[in-house]
């Protein structure tokens, strides 16, 4: 399984971006897949989880009302739809996949990463 993360960029407060993450391998809709990011000097943190379906997700508090995931099946992607950029947003974001058919938001329970895209959020 490989994942594959893009759509960063520098942006201005306020501002919007779209990450985009493609995974190979079979059975991508089993999965749960999800978002984290990591600023520099701090630890990973969970930021969005979309089930297998896309039928559910779920949100950090920081992020929840101004970031949107997605997933389409049939393409094996899913995305990272993020709106009113603040500075604090600033980290790279990495794409995971998670659990089969288990939904959860901790990095420990995903086995498989992106190489991560960078976000910088300019005040």
């Amino acid at each position: 399984v490989q994942l594959q993360a893009s759509g960063g960029g520098l942006v201005q407060a306020g501002g919007s971006l779209r990450l985009s993450c493609t995974a190979s391998g079979r059975s991508f809709n089993d999965y749960v897949m999800g978002w984290f990011r990591q600023a520099p000097g701090k630890e990973r943190e969970f930021v969005a989880v979309i089930t297998w379906s896309g039928s559910t997700t779920y949100y950090s508090d920081s992020v929840k009302g101004r970031f949107t995931i997605s997933r389409d099946n049939a393409k094996n992607m899913v995305y990272l739809q993020m709106n009113s950029l603040k500075p604090e947003d600033t980290a790279v974001y990495y794409c995971a996949r998670g659990p089969r058919r288990a939904f959860s938001t901790t990095p420990r329970e995903y086995g498989y990463w992106g190489q991560g895209t960078q976000v910088t959020v300019s005040s």
